[in-house]
């Protein structure tokens, strides 16, 4: 009796793990199919659309690009120089040093002859205290501002940076991100493009800048990353932005803006307190937290999100500072799925509740777990010889596959729609990548998600953890 028992548990263990991975097939070539139908979409509407008139217009609402920083001595005044070219009338870059202990703060008043200014700062407004307050004497740098404050994390940083600006719009990047000259453009298009609904925020695909060329400030030359963990963090994040949050989009379902790109209206994100400084998911709680403020208010709403290559940044290229941002990132997803538990399939969100938060929660939290656990599982069911070995090899090959079609896909929709990496060398090694990222790359960010979620479940203390810049390669 106990071993019919068992060989029944062992069955239902095959079913479940059977129908995960069919229902994963669905659901990620759904998002195949929006993807495209959406970056379809996009091409043919703003080609009839002239981006050069808002920027000409007295009446482009107003947008303060807000950028923390932290220890960014390295790179900081590069990436100012950026933000500080932008083709756009009226927007301000308000630069939150977030307690540097390097010289951050140094090189920005060296560089860019700042003096300190006095501003007014809403009391109510909780954030750790501000030290300084600083403004260019060179009219040519009058759109900039700096904010120097007690280390407080980014999200304390961001808060400051919302309560000191006054535009109706608000960019939320992280510094060491490199803007298209013409990416405001795009993103207040975004903003102004619906009728009957309202845009509370913008995101936008990010880009790996490694190895690139920069010069003044400008993205010169696109190159594939020589580091080969960088290459392979360039196809997860072409295949998670292209495919992934292009689908979302798509059905008007995005729960996650990232938070090196993201534009918010201002009056919403002050309406939902703004940033969660309890979690290290802060980019993606906000957008929990405005979209159902929204819902709440039953008023209609949306959120766009831009597929053009308009924001490029630094990736990590050392295993260790990798792991720790993958742990950062598990642990920022459980917190905000845990404070918003509420909405897993609660009709009262649509297909948020009903759609969005059981992938997150299935296929985003659950799955790395499963993974982890499953492959213990298989080597004791080998030892204990249970294991149906043609069973596993099928739904292995199965998996493998698909995994591969589905990168290799995102790689040649990309160079089809925005044809960044025009050499057929860098092409054939984005799909030689996508080849072997089941044997190296994936099992490391799936070590990083249970660590993350291990730390978090048993309450060990761990924060940002650091990101060591090397620098963009400069323009000989």
């Amino acid at each position: 009796m106990d071993s019919e028992l068992f060989g029944v548990v062992l069955e239902y263990i095959n079913f479940v793990f059977f129908v995960f991975t069919l229902i994963l097939f669905v659901l990620f070539s759904l998002m195949a199919y929006f993807s495209t139908r959406n970056s379809l979409h996009y091409r043919n509407k703003n080609s009839f659309t002239d981006i050069s008139k808002i920027m000409a217009s007295p009446l482009a609402p107003t947008i303060t690009i807000i950028a923390p920083a932290y220890n960014e001595g390295l790179t900081i005044v590069e990436n100012i120089r950026s933000l500080l070219s932008l083709q756009y009338v009226n927007y301000d870059v308000m630069v939150v040093n977030d307690g540097s202990k390097d010289d951050t703060l140094q090189k920005l008043i060296d560089s860019y002859d700042l003096v300190k200014i006095d501003m007014e700062m809403d009391p109510d407004w909780k954030s750790k205290p501000v030290r300084g307050i600083y403004k260019s004497k060179n009219r040519a740098f009058e759109k900039l501002t700096v904010v120097d404050k007690m280390n407080g994390g980014k999200s304390d940083a961001l808060n400051t940076g919302v309560a000191l600006s006054t535009s109706k719009y608000v960019g939320c990047i992280d510094v060491d991100c490199l803007l298209q000259p013409d990416a405001l453009l795009h993103v207040v298009k975004s903003f102004f493009q619906r009728s009957k609904k309202r845009v509370i925020a913008v995101g936008g695909v990010i880009r790996v800048a490694n190895s690139c060329i920069i010069q003044g400030g400008q993205l010169e030359e696109i190159r594939l990353p020589s580091n080969w963990l960088a290459r392979f963090q360039l196809l997860e994040y072409t295949r998670s932005f292209i495919l992934g949050r292009m689908a979302w989009g798509r059905i008007d379902s995005l729960l996650i803006i990232s938070g090196a790109f993201g534009f918010f209206e201002r009056e919403i994100a002050l309406a939902v307190g703004g940033y969660d400084t309890d979690t290290v998911g802060e980019d993606m709680e906000i957008v929990f937290k405005m979209r159902r403020y929204m819902h709440d208010r039953r008023e209609p709403y949306t959120i766009e999100y831009i597929p053009d290559p308009l924001c490029w940044t630094e990736v990590p290229e050392d295993l260790k500072i990798l792991v720790n941002q993958r742990d950062r990132w598990a642990r920022g997803n459980l917190e905000t799925l845990f404070k918003h538990k509420d909405m897993l399939f609660n009709s009262k969100y649509g297909r948020l509740g009903l759609l969005s938060y059981p992938y997150w929660f299935f296929y985003e939290w659950l799955s790395p777990l499963l993974e982890f656990f499953g492959f213990f599982t298989i080597i004791l069911f080998a030892y204990l010889g249970i294991l149906n070995w043609e069973f596993f090899f099928m739904i292995t090959l199965a998996i493998f596959l698909f995994s591969i079609m589905i990168s290799f896909y995102a790689i040649l929709w990309d160079v089809y729609s925005y044809n960044q990496y025009r050499k057929t060398k860098d092409i054939l090694i984005l799909m030689g990548l996508a080849i072997l990222e089941p044997f190296i790359f994936h099992p490391i960010v799936v070590y990083a998600a249970v660590r993350g979620n291990y730390k978090k479940l048993f309450k060990i203390k761990s924060g940002w953890g650091s990101q060591v810049r090397k620098g963009f390669a400069k323009a000989s």
